[in-house]
């Protein structure tokens, strides 16, 4: 049975929660008793989320908000603060999925990518850092993966932002801490969520649970319960982690 643990004091917002990965992490942690902030830029995926918590018993707010726009996302962060009285922690796992030879990299797709994955995560520690207390301190996790550290055909530029997102994570955890922010990362292995099985057949995802040391993909559900540990009491002196949760595909290189 899944540990459920006690987050009922706490106000956290999820980026990209609209489905897949963030959504099962919005349920997760509401269901750990958080009152989450479902950020999204698809609207309809955003409210469909909330709801479900909602309609389960938990605290759910929908804000419909591209976060590679530091106003509009700035403004919904305020908004989540201003409706519960402070923020606690925040997900950065909004992230553009696609995969492409670098030949057919065009600026549009390098900039959205960038724009949501790093300076997404960027304004989002600048609003956890505007609306946490400073005395109850606060945590971030981000949202990397396998490719930050070995190399993937057609996954450049994701790569590049996951790489960079783990090096935001050890940068920030030194010199946030000592304002007690804890952040951390969980870098999940091949998962079939909605947007990434519309990039891969079922093939390839045999072939990928063939390397995995477990012998199996990952879920959704693995990845929310390890951000649910790292945001509870119970990770209260882990800081500057990045959590492989990937069935031991990075450790068997």
């Amino acid at each position: 049975m899944a540990i459920q643990h006690d987050l009922s004091d706490r106000n956290i917002l999820i980026t990209g929660a609209g489905r897949g990965l963030g959504r099962s992490v919005a349920e997760k942690l509401a269901a750990c008793g958080a009152t989450v902030a479902v950020i999204d830029v698809d609207g309809a995926g955003c409210a469909a989320t909330a709801e479900q918590i909602k309609k389960r018993g938990g605290k759910a707010f929908a804000y419909a908000t591209d976060v590679s726009d530091r106003n509009a996302f700035t403004a919904a962060g305020a908004q989540f603060a201003r409706e519960c009285g402070r923020i606690d922690a925040v997900i950065n796992n909004a992230m553009l999925l696609r995969y492409e030879p670098i030949e057919k990299v065009t600026d549009e797709v390098l900039d959205q990518m960038l724009g949501v994955g790093i300076k997404g995560a960027i304004w989002g520690a600048q609003i956890l850092l505007a609306h946490m207390q400073p005395e109850r301190g606060g945590a971030i996790v981000n949202m990397g993966s396998p490719v930050a550290l070995r190399g993937y055909p057609n996954t450049a530029v994701y790569s590049l932002v996951k790489g960079a997102l783990v090096t935001l994570t050890k940068t920030l955890s030194a010199e946030l801490g000592p304002r007690g922010v804890r952040v951390n990362a969980v870098a999940p292995g091949s998962v079939p969520t909605p947007g990434a099985v519309g990039l891969n057949d079922k093939a390839e995802y045999e072939r990928r649970a063939r390397t995995i040391p477990m012998r199996r993909l990952g879920s959704e559900e693995d990845n929310a319960e390890a951000i649910a540990f790292l945001l509870s009491r119970e990770a209260s002196f882990i800081n500057g982690a990045i959590l492989n949760v990937d069935g031991g595909i990075s450790a068997a290189g």
